[in-house]
């Protein structure tokens, strides 16, 4: 899939992934700063992955985990600092909430800042029924 938004492309071709610039922001990030390098290249090849490109520059990712059958669970979301603002990640997200392999799928997420986001594509919070088994 290979959508063209203005000036970006957005791809789930994992050969046009940058994964120095997946790993720079994840290392960044206050969700998954403590994952190996190892870790993330491991998360990204047993996953589908949105990249987001600027000129041939990856400004955007997201990763998803699913059965392709009832549910999926959508992770580190992050649109480059520099490039935010722009829309760019309501247009990755319309992207997967409305592809084939997702809208009939029940999606879940976390996130501790960006709620308002993720409620403009029908996420709604459930903290009475959502659980985390954390790695000790």
């Amino acid at each position: 899939m290979e959508i063209k938004f203005n000036d970006f492309l957005i791809s789930d071709n994992k050969a046009l992934l940058d994964l120095k610039t997946i790993k720079d922001f994840l290392r960044r990030s206050y969700w998954a700063n403590r994952r190996t390098e190892d870790n993330i290249e491991r998360s990204i090849e047993n996953s589908i992955c949105y990249g987001v490109y600027h000129e041939g520059k990856q400004v955007g990712y997201a990763r998803i985990i699913t059965d392709h059958a009832t549910m999926y669970y959508l992770c580190d979301v992050f649109i480059d600092e520099a490039y935010r603002g722009n829309g760019i990640g309501k247009k990755l997200l319309e992207c997967i909430t409305t592809s084939d392999d997702f809208r009939n799928l029940t999606g879940v997420l976390r996130t501790q800042d960006a709620q308002g986001l993720y409620q403009q594509f029908d996420f709604v919070t459930d903290s009475e029924s959502f659980m985390v088994r954390k790695v000790k």
